[in-house]
């Protein structure tokens, strides 16, 4: 699986994607879940493997083996004069991700916050952001600025990035529902180090691309 954001830039890794492509590959072959074989994509950011949980009509419910969480550390940023805790980690991709006191301030500080920190220098290759409240142990909130897209409404790599940055450093537990404007995804980070990620991907319509030959 190959990745493109909508600046045209080449992105390692999409838990979203993943899923997606999972969903019309288990159309394909039939899928219903439960004893069917696995899913596995390969992607830039690594060989991601998912298990179909169930189906609703065009509705697949998928968990993904996400990977580890590499370099997680906390950090000290200069944002335009003003210092910053956030959290830098990887999963497969670059994540920053600052914990907020509250929804209503990460709403007001987002598009600040997003638009400096995504192309902060300390970002060699840029990062996607997320700005993330606890709200409860089992439960956080999180807004997402995706690197060469913008304000985005779901990601599935964020959704990981923000549950293991909330459970290191912000007192959630291991498995939490990781609440968006896209909707709630459900990761755990289990004591192996691995991430599960766990949603829905819904078909919503197929086509055609025709390619003229003299485009090839």
């Amino acid at each position: 699986m190959t990745l493109y954001n909508a600046d045209g830039g080449v992105a390692e890794v999409s838990g979203n994607g993943v899923r997606c492509l999972a969903a019309w590959l288990a159309k394909q072959r039939g899928d219903t879940g439960g004893d069917t074989s696995d899913i596995v994509i390969d992607t830039d950011g690594g060989r991601k493997s998912l298990s179909l949980l169930e189906h609703q009509g065009q509705r697949y419910l998928f968990r993904a083996d996400m990977g580890q969480p590499l370099s997680l550390q906390q950090e000290e940023l200069d944002v335009d004069g003003r210092l910053v805790q956030i959290i830098s980690l990887s999963v497969g991709n670059p994540q920053c991700v600052v914990l907020m006191p509250s929804y209503e301030e990460a709403q007001r500080s987002f598009h600040e916050l997003g638009s400096r920190l995504t192309s902060h220098k300390y970002f060699q290759n840029g990062t996607n952001v997320e700005l993330v409240v606890v709200e409860r142990p089992d439960r956080i909130r999180i807004l997402i600025w995706e690197r060469g897209v913008g304000s985005t409404s779901s990601s599935g790599t964020g959704a990981c990035a923000s549950a293991v940055a909330a459970a290191e450093f912000g007192g959630a537990n291991r498995i939490v529902d990781v609440v968006s404007d896209g909707g709630t995804q459900q990761v755990e980070w289990a004591e192996s180090n691995e991430i599960r990620l766990t949603g829905w991907a819904e078909l919503l319509a197929h086509g055609q691309w025709w390619v003229s030959k003299e485009n090839q």
